[in-house]
């Protein structure tokens, strides 16, 4: 990792869970980098050219990798999540989009360049190749704040990771550092 983690690009982008009518999560198998060979929610990185909203990302995403076309009234907004020197490559900035009804991917949409879309159980998530941030930060805050919101920051450039919540549910302010 590098020393000076300021010095690296900073990429937007937007994850997004779609569950199917038994509760199970959908998944890009990634043959493509970042998170080659791994597990993650579909997504992708904002159209920053065109000022493209994260919402609008999220919408788009979800059409260009499954072929649903969504409302952005079925997107909830669950948390926003930065990493530092991810990999030692990038800082990003990620919105979590969950889809709030349940849907069904055509048999020939589950396959495409990125990947191979897969459904999975939720409590197999942690059997799977994930990567580091997603199976200690990411997935665990997203199942507490599912339907509700959070913010987090995770700190890649330290080995192990660091990271803290910033804006957490209401109940829960007591918890952030002072």
């Amino acid at each position: 990792m590098p020393n000076d983690a300021g010095v690296l690009p900073y990429k937007l982008a937007v994850l997004c869970y779609l569950f199917d009518e038994a509760g199970r999560v959908l998944l890009l198998h990634r043959v493509k980098p970042p998170n080659e060979d791994l597990y993650s929610p579909i997504g992708g990185k904002l159209e920053q050219a065109l000022g493209e909203s994260p919402t609008a990302c999220a919408q788009r995403e979800i059409k260009e990798e499954t072929g649903l076309d969504i409302a952005i009234t079925d997107l909830h907004l669950t948390g926003i999540v930065s990493e530092t020197a991810y990999l030692g490559q990038t800082h990003w900035l990620m919105f979590l989009y969950e889809v709030t009804r349940p849907v069904a991917i055509a048999p020939e949409a589950m396959q495409f360049d990125e990947g191979r879309l897969e459904w999975h159980e939720p409590d197999a998530i942690d059997t799977l190749p994930i990567p580091q941030t997603d199976r200690g930060v990411i997935w665990p805050l997203f199942w507490r704040y599912r339907g509700s919101f959070f913010a987090a920051h995770i700190d890649c450039s330290t080995d192990p990771m660091r990271w803290r919540l910033e804006q957490p549910q209401a109940e829960d302010w007591s918890q952030l550092e002072p």
